[in-house]
């Protein structure tokens, strides 16, 4: 559960702040008129996420095992690949976010009533897609059930009211470092939701060695014993890998937590980007006498 709870927070937060600036910008520049296309565009990215949601939730309903087990590990594979590009993508991008997305959004002003909509849509969407692959994902590794998805739910609504909290002033935050110190550890989940979906297909005889197991340490770390059950909903971990898994697993934490240190430490030194956003979040509501070096709802 904390570990869904933490992948909504981020992923919540990512969407929240990509809507409260849209939204600071909106007002900003005197266009409330549009407010409602732009809620009009995250709404119908909501309704996306969720159908994607369903979708994979019980669109195997029915199928052989043998199918379960194939669509279920490669549409880990495709998570895993997705949260990747994404966790690259926001170290990249973090502290110029606000310039980016203001920019789409004025050239989304001058190009009529629908380009509104569809940048929210396409904004927002790109996290709600990611969010139900991945909290999809988490959950089948982890056996299924409530409590995952409650903690995901939890994670999304803390992470609307942190968004809440920092457009009206109240705090603040360098989010540039927060999604330095969560891309860490999604990675090491996404290392757990590849094995776990290798060992699907392996289950489907896709890929081989199921029977080939590393080590089996079940009765040291029974799965059903409380730690066992962390360390299952932090990382994925499971008693008796093959070495197939292990070897993935191992291999994808070896090629990309250097790469994604190299990346995070190449945004690190300055504190503003060339668009003049501070990687820092959290002011009071925008005025219409924007300071340049207020990164908050102001710009």
């Amino acid at each position: 559960m904390l570990a869904n709870y933490l992948i909504g927070l981020r992923e919540g937060l990512e969407a929240a702040l990509v809507v409260g600036i849209l939204i600071a910008y909106v007002v900003k520049v005197g266009r409330r008129d549009v407010l409602p296309r732009l809620w009009l565009g995250v709404g119908a990215a909501v309704v996306l996420s969720l159908g994607l949601g369903a979708v994979l939730t019980f669109g195997t309903y029915g199928l052989t095992f043998q199918a379960q087990e194939i669509i279920g590990g490669g549409l880990s594979i495709v998570a895993v690949g997705f949260v990747t590009w994404m966790v690259f993508w926001m170290a990249r991008t973090a502290r110029g976010l606000r310039g980016e997305l203001e920019s789409g959004l004025r050239r989304a002003l001058g190009g009529g009533a629908w380009a509104v909509v569809a940048l929210a849509f396409l904004s927002v969407g790109r996290e709600g897609i990611e969010t139900a692959l991945f909290v999809w994902a988490t959950v089948q590794s982890t056996g299924g059930g409530a409590t995952p998805l409650v903690g995901a739910l939890l994670g999304i609504v803390t992470a609307v009211a942190v968004q809440v909290a920092i457009y009206r002033g109240v705090v603040r935050l360098d989010v540039a470092r927060f999604f330095r110190v969560t891309g860490y550890f999604l990675v090491v989940v996404a290392a757990g939701v590849l094995a776990y979906g290798v060992g699907d297909l392996q289950e489907a005889s896709v890929l081989p060695g199921r029977a080939s197991l590393a080590f089996d340490v079940s009765a040291a770390v029974p799965p059903t014993s409380w730690y066992g059950t962390l360390l299952q909903g932090l990382v994925n971990f499971t008693p008796t890998p093959s070495w197939l898994q292990v070897v993935v697993w191992l291999a994808y934490l070896a090629v990309v937590v250097p790469l994604f240190v190299r990346a995070t430490r190449r945004r690190r030194p300055g504190t503003t980007t060339p668009s003049g956003s501070s990687a820092t979040l959290g002011t009071s509501a925008p005025s219409t006498t924007p300071s340049p070096r207020t990164a908050g709802a102001s710009r």
